[in-house]
């Protein structure tokens, strides 16, 4: 699978607000979410204007495996 090269934090953010996510607190340009549960999970993104594919990918594929929702999935709503 192909990750799209010009995704920004702010895209991502938005994208894990809308499956449950919170923005729990923001320091500089990393921001923090939140995932009540069950399982709770937390993940911190940083706000850059494009992320590079190896942050994307580790971000995607962590909220992937604690949700239990296909990569695929979570690419195609960027």
């Amino acid at each position: 699978m192909k990750l799209p090269r010009d995704v920004s934090g702010d895209r991502v953010i938005k994208m894990l607000r809308g499956i449950g996510y919170a923005v729990t607190r923001q320091k500089g340009s990393h921001v923090q979410l939140h995932h009540p549960g069950p399982p709770a999970h937390s993940v911190t993104v940083p706000a850059h204007s494009n992320l590079k594919t190896g942050t994307l990918h580790g971000l995607l594929s962590d909220v992937a495996h604690r949700r239990g929702i296909p990569l695929e999935n979570l690419v195609s709503s960027l």
